[in-house]
């Protein structure tokens, strides 16, 4: 295999920072066999009040930030969520939250939809196929059930329908058993094909469908280890390197923060614990952020051959597909 840093023509560099990612924790009330961040109900990892304070004011201080993306775990249980979408709106920044659709039926969180619609969240909700048995097998049982009452709640308050209520689904593929190795479908033919299901079957209706391909890291790679798929997956995802899709990789205007304030040019990274560095070779933390007065301290994105996920075929990212198909 060629390693990923010798497959690009020149370094992969930062751009402004329009984008902050912040993974609030590991707290989860799922624990889905497909999850790069291993959350689930038995973890307690979550963001501190001094940190949430400094993401704060970071959120404050930088104009240039236009995206606040909440993540987890299920970023809805951690501490910290609420105090953060209030700074993001106040500073008139769009919020994501990227839900799991379920929570919404978890004990002392049933005012979340509510929630997300008076502030206008744009909620991205992992939906990993628009059948049951699939959705089931990779989430667990009952997920696909609760996911599709929860979406249609969220289409009851005007997601999906009100212009300022985005609601987007996200496909995974299923995580590989064998070395029938595939890339992820055309995403603009697969949104058809879930709006038409899914409205015919449901009356549910979402904006967009975002195809995210699964990268061999946390519980995919320990599955594709155990099964001796994790270097015959790589040269899959090698031999369907698309250099076009590098000019829209996520990782190179956004900051990737985890609950203890450290700073990583993606959320993948994040997970792998390779963190962004400066050109002197320093690691960032939000506090250095934040005294430096900068956001742009990165010059160089940190790159593993797991890159090759999201430079495969039509690419992937947080945004779905990275170019056409």
């Amino acid at each position: 295999m060629i390693n990923f840093s010798k497959k690009l023509s020149a370094p992969l560099t930062k751009r402004q920072i329009e984008v902050l990612q912040i993974n609030l924790g590991k707290r989860c009330n799922l624990a889905c066999h497909h999850c790069h961040v291993e959350a689930g109900p038995k973890r307690t990892e979550e963001l501190s009040s001094e940190v949430c304070q400094q993401l704060i004011d970071l959120i404050y201080q930088f104009p240039q930030i236009k995206i606040v993306d909440l993540t987890g775990g299920a970023p809805e249980m951690n501490y910290g969520f609420k105090p953060l979408v209030a700074a993001a709106r106040e500073t008139g920044k769009q919020v994501i939250v990227r839900s799991n659709l379920t929570i919404y039926f978890v004990d002392g969180f049933g005012d979340l939809p509510e929630y997300c619609a008076d502030n206008q969240l744009k909620i991205v909700a992992s939906l990993p196929c628009y059948l049951q048995d699939n959705v089931d097998k990779m989430r667990g049982k009952g997920v696909y059930d609760a996911s599709i009452k929860a979406l249609q709640w969220l289409n009851e308050l005007g997601y999906g329908r009100n212009p300022n209520l985005i609601l987007d689904l996200v496909y995974n593929p299923p995580v590989p058993n064998s070395e029938n190795f595939s890339l992820t479908p055309s995403q603009d033919k697969l949104e058809t094909d879930y709006k038409m299901f899914l409205q015919e079957h449901f009356d549910v209706c979402f904006n967009s469908l975002l195809t995210i391909t699964n990268l061999p890291i946390g519980r995919t790679k320990l599955h594709l280890e155990k099964q001796q798929l994790h270097t015959p997956y790589l040269n899959f995802l090698e031999s369907n390197f698309n250099p076009s899709t590098i000019a829209n990789l996520m990782c190179r205007n956004e900051l990737s923060i985890d609950y203890l304030g450290n700073v990583y040019d993606c959320d993948f990274n994040q997970m792998e614990n390779l963190p962004a560095k400066t050109p002197d070779g320093e690691t960032v933390t939000v506090a250095k952020l934040l005294k430096a007065g900068t956001l742009d301290l990165i010059t160089q994105v940190q790159t593993a051959n797991y890159c090759y996920g999201c430079t495969a075929g039509s690419g992937s990212s947080c945004g779905g597909a990275l170019v056409d198909s």
